[in-house]
Order: C-alpha cells, then structure tokens, then sequence
C-alpha cells in the first residue's frame, strides 16, 4: 500500500462518520420539528373544546 491509498481509505471513513453524524443530526432535528407540531395542534384542539365546554356551560348574563 502507498501513502495515496493510505489517505484515501482514510478520507473516507472520516467521511462516512461525518455523515453518520449529519444525517443523525438531521433527523433529530425533523423529528423534535414534527413532535411541536404535533403538540401545537393537540394544543389548539384541547383549547377549543375547553372554550366551547366552558361556555356552554356558564350561565350567560
């Protein structure tokens, strides 16, 4: 083996790990992304049902 192969067998396992961690980031990153939009919309359905629970059920004045 010669130093070029030598570099290059290493430059791409560097590689491969810098992407294992990008793509891991990425998806952590889509993940927590999809999960507050999950709750923002569980959110603003328990808020309507609580408001129109609570107002049919107050006496009107």
């Amino acid at each position: 083996m010669n130093k070029t192969t030598i570099i290059t067998v290493i430059g791409v396992i560097v590689s491969i790990v810098i992407a294992w961690w990008v793509v891991g980031f990425v998806f952590s990153a889509l993940a927590f992304l999809i999960k507050v939009i999950v709750v923002l919309v569980v959110a603003g359905l328990v808020f309507v049902g609580l408001r129109s629970l609570l107002t049919r059920s107050s006496p009107r004045g």
